[in-house]
């Protein structure tokens, strides 16, 4: 006597549906990490220009940090402009590779759940 191997429609269905469950909830997770890590870059550069537009201690080990994180962070906008006045080139420069950010993580996100 053969062995019956065919499943039973609903128990496929139950697995497609499952396995689409679970991509839709990997996309969303994905989506929403690229945002997340793109709002915290932000958030990074964000308080490096209001430390050093406020005139925050130099030698202080938060403005350090911030201005340390914030360098690889601003990418080519780093020198993009280049204003006499120091806090005026750090609000342009570091301001818009914030924007850069927020912008193209957005962007990204909505590319992942696009394709996803």
């Amino acid at each position: 006597m053969a062995a019956h191997t065919e499943r039973p429609e609903g128990v496929e269905q139950h697995r497609r549906r499952g396995a689409a469950e679970v991509r839709a909830t990997v996309v969303g997770v994905l989506a929403g990490l690229v945002r997340w890590v793109g709002l915290a870059f932000a958030l990074v550069l964000v308080i490096h220009v209001l430390l050093t537009v406020g005139r925050a201690n130099p030698d202080n080990g938060i403005t350090v940090f911030f201005a340390d994180a914030a360098q690889p962070l601003a990418l080519a906008f780093r020198s993009l402009f280049t204003p006499e006045n120091g806090d005026l080139r750090v609000l342009v420069n570091f301001g818009l590779a914030a924007l850069f950010w927020l912008i193209g993580s957005a962007v990204l996100a909505r590319l992942i759940r696009r394709l996803g």
